[in-house]
């Protein structure tokens, strides 16, 4: 008999769960072929067989969470394919065999000792060994650090962050829960399950808000330049790299460029010390169905405009396909989200994991402009924001990085230069 175990998956990420099973007990499975699909916090993995075979036995029902090891199903590679036609008739054996055996019904004792420990290990969270060390010394328990890790590592600072917050009344927890719960009588509800990837979206930005002095500056940006140069080039454009020219390239570059000049917007705070990233991979917010996914575009100072917009096409198609891999959405220095397409005029981004900046753009909006002292024009206008963590950016850097990227982008001639 082969074991399908949930494989590794990534570093912290050590546990799933089952989404779809693609095989039912009595299947045939290919070697190699894909038998479950197990959904983690960012994205859903095909598992697949090891061995070809008949699927014995599924022990793991979908909706249940896993671990990294686990067995979840069966597969006898000494069955063929025409074993499959008949599943029904070893159900049959097995029944009228049971009789006989009565003293294999005390099996699960060992079973639920097992299911035991998995469900204590589910319980112990990830964290470095320092932070490790100051709970022990401070009598806290990992379980309720909250943490801005986009993997859920729990951090030295995490701890420290957590043991100089006021504690809780406890009562205060149980009144909200209650007044949860209460549903008006005749009024129809209806209750849905939050998926792990929402769960895990609203216990990050949590996290974020309750461990990060998040503060945010505004500007508006006037797109007649970029509109202008887009509208002349976007033909050409089309025609030599097979992928329209649209404006995120264009803020890409400028976040880029804005970024090397103030590279603090650009680092990430580990506990005492501040680490200065000298490569630009520019996350790119994307809306999907089940939440709002951030796949990184890597090495942007390096790549043209045709290159950056290709990318950005790839992996915005393999997020809503739900096709993303982890390393996509792992390593980003900077985010850029754009709530302009939903129509947002205006918003306070929240940051994205252990960063530091992310730049919110919004809907362009044409609205009448003092050009000088005695004249008006009607311009496209948009408004946008970075949200920034104070800890790291006092506002004079992040008022200059926002000006950067508005004089650029207002001139985007200067991009061909600057980025």
């Amino acid at each position: 008999m082969a074991e399908i175990k949930v494989p590794e998956l990534a570093e912290s990420i050590m546990e799933g769960t089952i989404a779809q099973w693609l095989k039912k007990p009595g299947d045939y499975v290919e070697k190699g072929e894909y038998i479950v699909e197990l959904e983690t916090d960012k994205v859903n993995v095909e598992i697949i067989s090891e061995e070809a075979g008949v699927v014995k036995e599924i022990k793991a029902e979908e909706g249940e969470t896993v671990n990294v090891g686990d067995v979840i199903a069966i597969v006898d590679e000494s069955a063929s394919a025409n074993a499959a036609a008949a599943p029904e008739a070893a159900p049959k054996q097995e029944q009228a065999a049971a009789p006989e055996q009565p003293e294999a019904e005390q099996a699960p004792a060992p079973a639920q000792q097992e299911e035991k420990h998995e469900a204590d290990s589910k319980e112990r969270p990830i964290a470095s060994p320092a932070a490790r060390k100051l709970a022990r010394e401070k009598g806290i328990d990992l379980t309720e650090v909250p943490t801005v890790d986009p993997l859920g590592r729990v951090r030295k600072q995490d701890v420290e962050v957590y043991s100089n917050q006021p504690k809780q009344p406890a009562a205060a927890p149980q009144a909200k829960s209650a007044a949860a719960v209460q549903d008006v009588p005749g009024k129809p509800v209806e209750r849905v399950k939050l998926s792990r990837r929402r769960q895990t979206i609203a216990k990050r930005l949590v996290e974020v808000q309750q461990t990060a002095a998040m503060l945010t500056t505004f500007n508006e940006i006037d797109m007649t330049a970029v509109m202008e140069l887009r509208k002349r080039k976007k033909d050409k454009f089309y025609e030599e790299h097979d992928v329209k020219l649209g404006f995120m390239s264009f803020f890409t570059k400028a976040v880029v460029a804005a970024l090397k000049k103030y590279p603090a917007v650009n680092a990430e705070l580990q506990e005492d010390e501040l680490v200065y990233k000298k490569y630009y991979d520019i996350g790119v917010a994307v809306s999907t169905d089940e939440g709002l996914v951030v796949p990184v575009i890597r090495d942007c100072d390096r790549k043209n405009f045709a290159e950056i917009e290709d990318d950005i096409l790839k992996v915005a198609k393999k997020a809503r396909d739900n096709k993303l891999a982890l390393s996509d959405l792992q390593g980003g220095t900077f985010t850029i989200t754009n709530g302009g397409v939903f129509g947002s005029l205006l918003s306070t981004p929240i940051l994205n994991g252990n960063q530091v900046g992310i730049l919110g753009m919004h809907t362009i909006q044409t609205r009448p402009v003092a050009i000088d002292a005695e004249k008006m024009e009607n311009r496209p206008m948009m408004y946008v924001a970075l949200s920034y963590d104070h800890r790291v950016i006092d506002g004079k850097e992040a008022v200059g990085f926002l000006v950067t990227v508005k004089k650029l982008l207002e001139n985007p001639e200067d991009l061909l230069l600057e980025g």
